[in-house]
């Protein structure tokens, strides 16, 4: 395993160490940690040593080695008693500290026996008493064994809770929970949460607080009815632990809470993000706790009946929920047992069969975005809702069956796919027997109706190329069958799905769908004999081709052979009464007026086909041509209309398979009707719905599209978790993980998340990823634009973090980005927020730095004006000359930033009555006020100056923008 190189002096120990410490727990830092010591060893001096063996502990500590930690501190308290003053306050307070890391060690280890614990304990007690130090911890430490034994418990609590806390006393998040945990144990789940509430806010917080409490929390919230509290810190305390092996106890009750409240498919989908845990925990009371929570949620799958599921567990094998159910039980009962034997007690069986027993608390509970069910993750087939209409009943008979599912067929109704489907299974079978009938007609027949079928479903999911193979391998059976006409329909989809494969440009896509338009003319002129009904979806073949062609050309000239097309498909549908196509023909018609751009037009055709189809049917295309509506509606701004509409055409689905009037689309056009609205949240559910809906028809990249709005639009409403859950979900699916999916997709995605990670506070979190994410597009040379907007990104992130050096060359090799494709609003913004972050940090010590950053955004504003660029939103001089002011002020030079402020509002000038400038002019007036009059010592022309500018906004209704400005004024009255 790669690690740091050998430090060859004390101060290059010191700067690994530091490196070291910013590594997440686990085996890397835990093998650095180890090196380290090694290094520092051959140092004479003692004090690298310690520093490098307090590192090690805690790499052991933290990373789930609870049987190596009480070695590294017996050394660290035998350098102690041997040289007790090289220990400095600071390693002395840590050394006492960690006493009590010592215990929790021991205390997790059955095979360390009862009395050793008391020894320890003995131990730390008198070395307490010995430097003088109080008590309260080593009491503490007493309840945290009785409580884990089960006896004493009430006794060794008072004995602890209720003395004065010490600098040595666990920290108050810790000490919160102690006492909530020993009044759930009680039962009494109002007072626990009462005294848990400081932590649950997140006012009192350390390295594994609040994650632990809130695992705790979950349960009683929901017993206590804050359902929507307990959904709120699974999302967030979750984040806290996951795939952290000395947090894996907390990762088994977010395991059963999912168990417990129908969210059985969310259960498997965290359990195998932490499928690591089962080899990499090394602590036995940690692990006990993850194996009890992963068998609650696999016993729950398994009584659903979905024992038979892929489960993650441990590596070596491939699992189902039964099989690793089973093992999980035979390990726990096992751990359990051994703690019981060492503290004498049925303390942990007890407590592990409380849990396993416990009833669901809820049916369903809508935890994330992206909700789904065990039968979503049982089958890739969509499970469709029961509907209020009867579908068309099964006949008995093969032949009917199959007389059945061709007469659907030939009417385009949504239940032929599921006829076809029974079909196809049934003709798979080794002992099926054709029907000898005439009227089914030979097998060859058959299998020429089941490929069609299966070309005519993997075309729905854009696999165009596939699809026209496909069709023209049904052509060649139906010759076969002497089926003529449904030899040139297959062929004729074989042409158009051939011609939508083609991917070289919209120019060769127009001509592809002209010569298909050619061929569906001559094959439809060359096939004799054709039925009405065979004619018609010809004809509706031919117009489609050019409504496409239209579509993708945009040319005004393409638009009058389509109305010629459509006007034959609908003279002859009428003629011969082809219903379907009647209602096909109209809903074409609509469409070419819109893509004319002729929408009131489109409007009235879609309404008279509305009409029309209450009348005479199909019922199956009112969804279709109430989602026309809706959407030229939403053409026509008519958000109102369109949502009505549109709900409207939902609730007619309802009554029809999903897959059959694309019920995913009618979701996403809601969503944009309810977004012209307002309806952020209402838009968000619809969003969701419709990517999932997708995902279930297999339009995966169409789904991963939609799911990354969602993810932008829950960010954008501060929804931070949902969008973070929301991400990690979509990041967890098996394409995602392989690479399959198109990359800038997947780093959209994994943008949107370092932006939630930032806007949730997880600061390290979003820098790894934003650094990652920076490195990866380097190599983007097809879209450098791309690349300076992500590495702009991740300087403003590691300055923020106070990493100037690496800020500096992210923030570098944005603007090398930016040579090649500008973006010059965001880097000039970049510049500007790095230069304020170190003159905020570093005050004066590194000022021509920070002005550095703020030349570069010189250079970018020239180059902006000589190339003609109007800023979107503030001016890039004015913005550039206030952050000259603020960097000045934050470093001492007043003067300066006097100046910079002067120069600043020269740029804006005053604002008028509706001039939106009114904020940004207030702000700088403001801290020009507070620089002059407080940090320069001149409140009079200060003052002048505050007392104008309220004057001038007053007048112009800005009253909002007064208030600092009058409150600064007031002060420097007082001060005066």
């Amino acid at each position: 395993m790669p690690t740091a190189p050998h430090p060859q002096s004390t101060d290059e120990l010191h700067q690994a160490l530091q490196e070291n410490d910013r590594r997440p727990y686990g085996r890397t830092r835990t093998v650095t940690a180890e090196e380290l010591v090694e290094a520092a060893e051959q140092f004479e001096e003692p004090v690298p040593l310690i520093h490098a063996l307090f590192e090690l502990q805690e790499a052991y500590t933290y990373g789930s080695e609870p049987r190596k930690s009480p070695v590294v501190f017996a050394r660290l308290l035998t350098l102690f008693d041997e040289q007790p003053d090289v220990f400095d306050e600071r390693l002395r307070h840590m050394l006492f500290w960690r006493f009590k890391w010592v215990a929790n060690a021991l205390l997790a280890l059955p095979e360390i026996p009862l009395t050793s614990l008391h020894q320890w304990q003995t131990e730390m007690r008198d070395r307490y008493e010995k430097a003088g130090l109080g008590l309260q911890p080593s009491y503490g430490q007493a309840y945290q064994l009785a409580a884990h034994v089960g006896e004493d418990t009430a006794l060794a609590f008072e004995l602890w809770a209720g003395r004065a806390r010490t600098r040595l006393s666990d920290c108050e998040a810790c000490e919160i929970c102690e006492r909530a945990l020993y009044h759930l144990a009680a039962g009494d789940d109002e007072r626990a949460l009462r005294v848990w509430e400081p932590v649950l806010a997140g006012k009192d917080s350390c390295q594994e607080e609040p994650a632990r409490s809130i695992s705790h929390a979950l349960l009683p919230l929901l017993r206590t009815g804050s359902i929507d509290r307990a959904i709120e810190l699974h999302l967030a305390g979750y984040r806290g632990c996951r795939r952290n092996p000395s947090m894996s106890g907390e990762v088994g009750r977010h395991l059963e809470f999912c168990a417990l409240t129908g969210n059985e498919a969310r259960g498997l989908e965290l359990l195998a993000e932490n499928r690591g845990l089962f080899d990499e925990v090394d602590s036995p009371r940690e692990l006990l706790d993850f194996l009890t929570g992963v068998e609650v949620l696999l016993q729950r799958v398994e009584l659903l009946g979905h024992g038979e599921l892929p489960a993650a567990g441990y590596a070596g094998r491939t699992w189902t929920v039964a099989g690793l159910r089973t093992e999980v039980r035979t390990r726990a009962d096992d751990l359990a047992a051994r703690f019981d034997t060492r503290n004498g007690t049925t303390a942990h069986s007890d407590r592990r069969r409380a849990r396993v027993d416990r009833a669901a608390l809820l049916e369903s509970l809508e935890l994330t975005l992206r909700t789904r069910s065990l039968d979503d993750v049982a089958t890739a087939v969509p499970v469709v809702a029961p509907t209020a209409r009867t579908a068309a009943a099964v006949p008995e008979s093969l032949t009917e069956m199959i007389l059945q599912a061709r007469a659907l067929d030939e009417q385009g109704h949504p239940d032929a796919p599921a006829c076809w489907a029974r079909l196809r299974t049934l003709a798979a079978t080794r002992d099926y027997t054709h029907p000898d009938d005439p009227e089914v007609g030979p097998l060859v027949r058959l299998r020429a109706d089941l490929l069609a079928d299966e070309a005519g479903r993997t075309g729905e999911k854009d696999g165009f190329a596939v699809a026209g193979a496909l069709y023209e391998e049904a052509a060649g059976l139906y010759d076969d069958a002497a089926s003529p006409g449904h030899a040139a329909l297959a062929r004729a989809c074989a042409v158009l799905a051939d011609a939508k494969s083609v991917e070289d440009g919209a120019e060769a896509k127009a001509a592809a769908l002209t010569a298909a338009h050619a061929s569906m003319v001559s094959l439809h002129e060359k096939t004799s004999g054709l039925t009405p009904v065979h004619e018609a979806r010809l004809l509706r073949l031919r117009a489609t081709a050019l409504g496409l062609r239209l579509q993708t050309s945009g040319s005004e000239e393409n638009v009058a052979p389509v109305f010629a097309e459509v006007d034959l498909l609908l003279a002859f549908a009428t003629r011969h009464d082809v219903v379907g196509q009647i209602s096909g023909a109209l809903l074409l018609r609509a469409g070419t007026y819109a893509l004319s751009g002729d929408l009131p037009a489109a409007v009235t055709d879609v309404d008279n086909l509305l009409d029309r189809l209450k009348a005479h049917g199909p019922a199956w295309h009112l969804p279709r041509a109430l989602e026309l509506r809706g959407r030229l509606q939403l053409g026509l701004h008519n958000a109102e209309a369109a949502h009505a509409n549109l709900t409207e055409g939902l609730r007619q689905a309802a009554d029809w398979p999903a897959e059959a009037v694309d019920t995913g689309r009618l979701h996403g056009d809601l969503a944009e009707a309810c977004m012209h609205l307002g309806r952020l949240d209402e838009a968000l559910r619809h969003l969701t719905r419709s990517a999932e809906l997708d995902m279930r028809h297999g339009s995966r990249t169409n789904a991963f599209c939609t799911y990354s709005n969602a993810a932008q639009l829950s960010l954008d409403l501060g929804r931070v978790e949902d969008c973070i859950a929301l991400l990690d979900s979509l990041m967890a699916e098996p394409d995602v993980a392989a690479g399959e999916l198109d990359d800038r997709l997947v780093a959209q995605l994994r943008l949107t998340r370092a932006r939630a990670l930032h806007a949730g506070e997880d600061l390290k979190a979003a820098m790894a990823e934003l650094v990652a994410l920076a490195a990866e597009s380097a190599g983007w040379d097809d879209d450098p634009g791309s690349h300076a907007m992500i590495a702009a990104e991740t300087a403003v992130l590691l300055g923020e973090s106070g990493e100037f050096s690496r800020a500096r060359e992210a923030a570098d090799q944005a603007l090398a980005a930016h040579a090649r494709a500008p973006r010059y609003e965001q880097l000039s913004s970049c510049l500007r927020e790095l230069a304020r972050h170190q003159a905020q940090q570093q005050g004066a010590d590194n000022l021509a730095d920070a002005l550095a950053f703020l030349s570069d955004a010189g250079r970018i504003a020239e180059e902006a004006r000589e190339a003609g660029y109007e800023a979107r939103g503030r001016s890039l001089d004015s913005a550039l000359a206030y952050e000259h002011g603020r960097v000045n002020a934050y470093a001492g030079e007043y003067e300066a930033a006097l100046a910079a402020l002067e120069r600043a509002l020269a740029l804006l000038g005053e604002p008028g009555p509706e001039d939106d400038r009114a904020d940004e002019w207030a702000e700088c007036v403001r801290l020009a006020g507070a620089v002059e009059g407080i940090y320069l010592e001149r409140p009079a022309p200060a003052l002048t100056r505050l007392d104008a500018a309220v004057s001038h906004l007053t007048s112009l209704g800005h009253t909002a923008n007064t208030e600092p400005l009058t409150a600064l004024a007031a002060r420097l009255r007082d001060e005066e």
